[in-house]
């Protein structure tokens, strides 16, 4: 089966009456947990960004307390998860700024975590990579906003 179109799916959505909607809502949010985090964000938490993002540190932090430092194998697939679970909220968002701040924060608690990070080379890899990620976004970002950032970032390489 061939998927619509955006456009195709818009005009189909702006001829549907409200009670469609809501049904077709209710029945994408059915089958995938992501659909149901996306809107129950857009819903709830859409509206004040500071405080998403601070719920989202509290989680990280939560999830950094949980990690099994006696082998970096353990560590590099918690970080991982970590790193994947925090891209994910990055995602709903669709917000630079949030993005930059997550990704410096995942990174800050790596750095103050006391995994030996330089032991493997995927763990060096993993932290690299965010950094150049954090670097792209910011280059978008306004030039207040960047020099703010910059700093952190000098912190953490």
């Amino acid at each position: 089966m061939k998927s619509a179109s955006i456009s195709e799916i818009k005009q189909e959505l702006a001829n549907a009456s409200p009670k469609e909607l809501l049904d077709l809502c209710l029945r994408v949010i059915k089958y995938k947990k992501e659909n149901k985090e996306l809107l129950s964000y857009l819903l709830f938490e859409a509206h004040d960004l500071p405080s998403y993002i601070e719920n989202i540190k509290k989680e990280i932090d939560d999830q950094f307390l949980e990690i099994n430092q006696s082998n970096l194998y353990f560590a590099k697939k918690s970080l991982r998860k970590i790193l994947k679970i925090t891209n994910k909220y990055i995602k709903y968002t669709t917000s630079k700024e949030a993005e930059v701040e997550l990704l410096i924060y995942f990174c800050n608690k790596i750095k103050k975590s006391g995994i030996r990070i330089n032991k493997s080379t995927a763990l060096t890899n993993l932290y690299n990579n965010q950094l150049k990620k954090i670097r792209a976004v910011v280059e978008s970002l306004h030039e207040d906003l960047q020099h703010d950032y910059n700093k952190e970032i000098e912190q953490l390489v």
